[in-house]
């Protein structure tokens, strides 16, 4: 039976295999529990859509179903919203989650609707987090996010002291994240970013402006703390020597 099961879940995560700790006991809950969030993924189809072994956890909601993209294998955590209404859609790539209690939302208005949020194939985003889409958010292949993470693609603007805040506005640049990037827990990412592939990102950093590909990054604001490019061509001419 575990390998069994171990071969279906390599449809999702072709490199997994169970740890030898791993009991009898422990694997039927396992197996159980994925099964009830498969069956759960079925309801996709009321709204005319494939479920494509899609896995829901309790009290996952949705709006605007007819503008999302769901690969297949994607797996949404208990009690978080997906709302596409936007401009553009909102896609979650093959073999990608999103953690519990997350909302991944496009628009927060009906006066000025969002861009779009593009998720790739096979990133794990943790629990907690919120992706706002307002100017357009891209996260790109296999990347590794940790809880509380949060994207905002918009700023308000407040120059005018006469005026209120919330009356003057906003502007609208948009977030990219590259390729395999490790972003640790409670990273907030700011609007008009650009994170090139390969990244890492400290926990609790605040991101307000780009970052080059291969960058360890970290602080409040966020700066480079080294290239791992530079690493790895250390470590390399140390081998060979």
């Amino acid at each position: 039976m575990k390998h069994t099961i171990e071969q279906l879940i390599r449809l999702r995560n072709p490199g997994f295999s169970f740890d030898r700790e791993v009991r009898g006991g422990l694997l039927f809950s396992f197996f159980l529990s994925y099964s009830v969030q498969l069956l759960r993924g079925l309801k996709l189809v009321l709204y005319n859509r494939y479920a494509k072994g899609i896995a829901l956890g309790r009290g996952v909601r949705f709006f605007y179903v007819s503008n999302m993209r769901l690969g297949r294998f994607v797996k949404i955590g208990e009690f978080t919203t997906l709302n596409a209404t936007g401009k553009g859609c909102l896609e979650i790539g093959k073999g990608s989650g999103i953690g519990a209690f997350s909302r991944v939302i496009i628009s927060t208005s009906f006066n000025h609707l969002g861009s779009h949020i593009h998720i790739g194939e096979n990133v794990g985003i943790g629990e907690y987090a919120y992706l706002g889409g307002g100017g357009g958010l891209d996260i790109g292949d296999d990347c590794i996010v940790g809880q509380y993470f949060s994207c905002h693609p918009e700023n308000h603007l407040y120059d005018d002291p006469e005026v209120l805040i919330r009356q003057q506005g906003v502007t609208r640049k948009g977030i990219r994240i590259g390729k395999n990037c490790w972003i640790g827990s409670k990273v907030t990412v700011l609007d008009g970013v650009t994170i090139g592939d390969n990244c890492v990102i400290a926990a609790g950093a605040v991101v307000n402006r780009s970052m080059p590909a291969n960058s360890v990054i970290g602080g409040v604001p966020a700066r480079v703390l080294k290239s791992r490019i530079d690493e790895t061509e250390s470590t390399l001419k140390v081998l060979a020597s």
